[in-house]
């Protein structure tokens, strides 16, 4: 039987979906108060059997950093998918990331290890690697350097790695991935899917910033394929392509139906632009829409090689626009359901 931390997020539901329409007995994990419904409407998206599949799921109430709890959710497990994180650019989560991302995968290799679980795949991300010399390419051999650059959670995630590696000598027989910007449809109202509502409402600016992308759907091939292989105590940097921030952007509008972004920002005004943001929402008393690590990650430039799992998988990437016009189309027929449950006007 398979376990699946994060199951309720983006990535998690694809991998929920990918796993169950295999015929995969799945178990996962969801804080009391997390709701499915996200995952349910992600398998509609692909599939008309989406009730049906979606009950193969056994749901168990357990928060990653409740020992014991966990452990009662392992019994009977041999597979474990460990995509489950604190994701947050914002200061007030600072702490409770750092603990829960690094001490929560802690918990969970010791745990692993404990019950000889026959395999291990750990959800990273390309913020732990090291930024090639000269905006160059970086790849599975560049290592993380410490710097005041690097954001809270590349902190937490490089942590919950070490943990890994840390597992991986003590005979934990598992591997890592590293994603790139995640795309795909569902969670609208944030993360990396909230882009496209940003784009829907008429977002005007963007940066100069270079980062890498990929589709949802090929993130949980990636693992899937990784697993179901003899590979182990390796990494392998998951992502199609490359791209600047206003290509993102225009391909979005693009198949919106919208205007894309036409005014550059540069560099020294997107350090006034947090500062002030910040001082109008204490005085709002909100979250602030643009934070210091928000700003400064849009600027910079990143660029990462996807050569070693396409050389030893034969790997292929969904491009980067076709990902965001597939996901543009489900955006515009969640729109439309919306628009016909709204009650008529008098």
């Amino acid at each position: 039987m398979i376990l699946v931390t994060g199951g309720t997020g983006l990535l998690g539901s694809h991998l929920l979906f990918d796993l169950v329409s295999r015929g995969k007995q799945v178990r996962a994990i969801k804080r009391e108060t997390s709701n499915t419904g996200m995952v349910r409407k992600v398998f509609s998206y692909y599939s008309d059997r989406a009730d049906d599949l979606f009950g193969k799921i056994e749901w168990v109430d357990a928060d990653i950093m409740d020992f014991v709890a966990i452990d009662d959710a392992l019994e009977g497990i041999d597979i474990v998918y460990h995509a489950g994180a604190v994701v947050s650019f914002y200061p007030k989560d600072h702490k409770a990331m750092l603990k829960v991302n690094i001490e929560g995968t802690a918990n969970l290799v010791n745990l692993c290890i404990a019950r000889k679980i026959k395999k291990f795949c750990y959800v990273s991300s390309v913020a732990v690697l090291g930024r090639a010399v000269n905006d160059g390419v970086s790849d599975e051999t560049t290592f993380w350097q410490p710097s005041k650059k690097n954001s809270v959670y590349s902190q937490s995630k490089n942590g919950a790695e070490r943990e890994i590696w840390r597992g991986i000598e003590e005979g934990l027989n598992a591997f890592i991935i590293n994603p790139s910007v995640i795309l795909g449809p569902g969670f609208w109202g944030g993360g990396n899917s909230g882009l496209f509502s940003l784009v829907w409402k008429g977002l005007k600016y963007y940066t100069r910033g270079i980062n890498g992308f990929v589709d949802v759907r090929d993130v949980s091939r990636a693992m899937i394929l990784l697993m179901e292989s003899d590979i182990s105590r390796e990494r392998f940097i998951v992502s199609s392509e490359n791209c600047s921030y206003q290509q993102v952007f225009e391909y979005m509008a693009k198949y919106l139906g919208k205007p894309a972004p036409s005014v550059n920002v540069p560099n020294a005004l997107t350090g006034i632009a947090w500062r002030v943001e910040k001082v109008i929402s204490f005085i709002m008393r909100r979250l602030p829409e643009v934070t210091q690590e928000m700003a400064t990650t849009t600027t910079m430039i990143y660029a990462y090689s996807n050569e070693k799992i396409r050389k030893t998988l034969g790997f292929e990437f969904i491009p980067v626009e076709q990902s965001i016009k597939e996901t543009c189309e489900l955006f515009l027929r969640d729109h439309e359901e919306v628009k016909c449950h709204l009650p008529s006007a008098i």
